[in-house]
């Protein structure tokens, strides 16, 4: 049998919860610590649950709404922030939690100025541009999903597709969504969907959680993977008010992973009231191009037909006519006045004939040589001329001459 010095003291588990409580309120009534905010979570009862950071530890903390009306910023995940307060114990949970009366800003986190250094980079080589969007396609017949295979969001994206049209299927690749290893295996499973052309589209995602849980879809071995993509890819990241940097490469970003479902996949009901609209349409227009075809032809018997020829033939005949009628009085106008022409020329030319002079009572005079005479001067008395009147001819001689 065990002496009393030598028991074990056996204490119940609120009994050391009471006395770690104890140790833990008693000790720190008032500590500033500095870390980075996390999971940031403001209630609707105006108190503010969050989480506080560095790189190995992490800090559950609350500030009530007293104290948060006096806040002279907005917090926010990422921020770096000193928190002055004193530590509590929650016996129910056996958990601990600072208790925040003063926060002030300590400097930008580390997480936050890494992505967005990172974002900088990735937007200076083209990652980011629109001009390399691809169009996500209206009928797929099938949606590849990268994400936990056991998550929420595939449930969700599973549970929407079939609501949606059970035509669509959907093909799981399942990938590490948080911690080591995720980011290599979330790209991975983005090239595999290429190389064996798996599916339409594809989304990328998963459900909510804190900055560093989603930090995986922000990783440059992911984003590439994305921005790289034959497959159009929807970007499904946390919840609405989460991003990551595949957001940005993606070539749609859907606000949470049932979202995403919803762009992918199209109603099926949708399908058929629009294929019912284009059915009625052609066959309204079919109809009638049909009715006015059978009007066109009523109209073409023979009575009409021949008349429809008359009255075309007609006018062309009476322009015919008028032309030749008009041709014709051209023709006759054209000759008179030629006639007229000649006729005239025919009178010049008979008045300037030595004849018709010969014929007035004009005679023409020539010496001895043949050299017709003009002046009295060029010729002396007793020389020999010949005469020639109208008809016959006359010798004689120059008795005298008068100039």
């Amino acid at each position: 049998m065990q002496s009393p010095s030598n028991e074990v003291q056996i204490f119940s588990v609120t009994q050391i919860t009471e006395y770690i409580k104890e140790i833990l309120e008693s000790t720190f009534r008032t500590i500033t610590i500095e870390g980075e905010i996390s999971n940031w979570k403001p209630s609707s009862s105006g108190h503010i649950y969050f989480t506080l950071k560095d790189n190995n530890s992490q800090l559950r903390a609350v500030m009530f709404r007293g104290n948060a009306y006096y806040l002279s910023f907005r917090p926010k995940d990422g921020d770096k922030v000193r928190c002055t307060g004193s530590i509590s114990v929650y016996g129910p949970q056996g958990s601990y939690q600072l208790i925040v009366t003063k926060m002030e800003e300590a400097g930008s986190g580390n997480i936050l100025q890494m992505l967005e250094e990172r974002k900088r980079r990735l937007a200076a080589e083209g990652l980011f541009d629109e001009a390399n969007k691809k169009a996500i396609p209206l009928f797929p017949k099938t949606i590849g999903v990268v994400t936990s295979p056991t998550g929420a969001a595939i449930r969700d994206i599973l549970q929407i597709t079939r609501r949606r049209n059970k035509g669509v299927s959907v093909t799981i690749l399942p990938a590490l969504v948080q911690g080591e290893g995720a980011a290599q295996t979330i790209a991975k499973m983005i090239e595999i969907a290429n190389f064996y052309e798996l599916c339409d589209v594809l989304i990328v995602g998963r459900g909510g959680g804190s900055l560093e849980d989603l930090l995986p879809f922000s990783e440059e071995i992911v984003v590439r993977a994305v921005a790289a993509s034959k497959i159009p890819v929807i970007s499904a990241v946390g919840h609405e008010i989460d991003w990551a940097l595949c957001d940005y490469a993606a070539d749609k970003r859907a606000a949470t992973p049932s979202a995403a479902a919803e762009i992918a996949v199209p109603l099926a009901g949708d399908i058929l009231q629009q294929l019912d609209s284009y059915k009625n349409e052609l066959y309204t227009q079919i109809k009638h191009k049909v009715d006015h075809s059978r009007l066109i032809i009523k109209s073409f018997n023979p009575e009409s037909l021949e008349i429809r020829f008359r009255n075309i033939q007609q006018p062309l005949l009476n322009r015919f006519d008028s032309a030749k009628e008009n041709l014709s009085k051209n023709m006759l106008d054209k000759i008179k006045d030629l006639r007229n022409k000649i006729d005239n020329c025919r009178t010049i030319l008979e008045n300037a004939s030595p004849e018709t002079i010969f014929k007035r009572g004009y005679s023409m005079v020539r010496d001895k040589s043949g050299r017709i005479i003009r002046d009295a001067a060029s010729v002396s008395q007793g020389e020999s001329i010949e005469i020639t009147p109208a008809k016959g001819k006359i010798s004689a001689t120059i008795t005298s001459t008068t100039n």
